[in-house]
């Protein structure tokens, strides 16, 4: 009888599970694991002999067939360079977990606190609303950069952006690019839909809607995509409106 060959099933890793102290890639030292998503794995990593820290994202194989995942992201993240918002891009690497062939994507490591942390902290939960309008607008001034080089992020929402600095000025960092095909003028509205939509959760989403103020409400349109998108298809005309907003 001859011999059949069973076709092999790609190992679908549930959690990498790297503990604070393994080396990887033979030159990076696990610190902490700082996220996870539908992808992989982010963790906070520093190199063995420098010491210097950077963050490495580390993609499930299943996610990641034949390395395309991890090549679409480095040079999307090297295209957007110069954007203010986006962390800096140093290398790939690859490293064996579970057995698996893994790649992992290192680059700059932000300190600060993800947005949602931010609101948390706040007396119910919520942003007054002059306070998550100047947060809505650094975002789209970030973004209004990576949309005039025609990319996008791809899926905007309190746990991938990062306050570094918050007080009179406020910088930040986008945690996370997304990668679902080429940019396309669907994708930059998705963004604007994303923003608007983080607007309306920090200042209390629909519980509190009903007695946020007017340029709240203008700006919100009940969360309808059809409204939003009359008024903003980009990050750009979004900004503009935003900075002369009458208060």
């Amino acid at each position: 009888m001859p011999n059949v060959k069973t076709p092999t099933r790609k190992i679908r890793l549930k959690s990498f599970e790297l503990e604070a102290g393994r080396k990887i890639a033979g030159k990076y030292e696990v610190v902490e694991k700082v996220g996870e998503g539908w992808e992989g794995e982010v963790y906070k990593v520093r190199e063995s002999r420098s010491g210097i820290e950077h963050a490495a994202k580390l993609f499930y194989p299943h996610r990641d067939s034949n390395h395309r995942a991890v090549l679409a992201y480095a040079r999307k993240l090297h295209k957007l360079r110069h954007c203010s918002m986006v962390v800096r891009y140093h290398t790939e690497e690859s490293l064996k977990v579970k057995g698996c062939s893994v790649f992992a994507l290192i680059s700059e490591f932000v300190e600060g606190e993800l947005l949602s942390e931010l609101v948390v902290r706040r007396p119910g939960k919520r942003l007054p609303p002059y306070e998550a309008l100047h947060i809505i607008y650094a975002l789209a001034r970030g973004m209004s950069q990576i949309h005039k080089l025609g990319e996008y992020h791809g899926d905007l929402h309190t746990d991938n952006i990062i306050v570094v600095r918050h007080g009179l000025n406020i910088d930040l960092k986008l945690l996370d690019m997304y990668y679902w095909g080429k940019p396309s003028s669907t994708k930059l509205r998705d963004d604007v839909i994303d923003i608007i939509t983080l607007l309306y959760e920090i200042t209390g989403g629909k519980k509190h809607y009903r007695n946020q103020p007017q340029p709240i409400k203008h700006l919100c349109r009940g969360l309808k995509k059809n409204l939003i998108l009359e008024n903003f298809t980009d990050a750009i005309q979004l900004t503009a409106y935003l900075e002369n907003l009458e208060w």
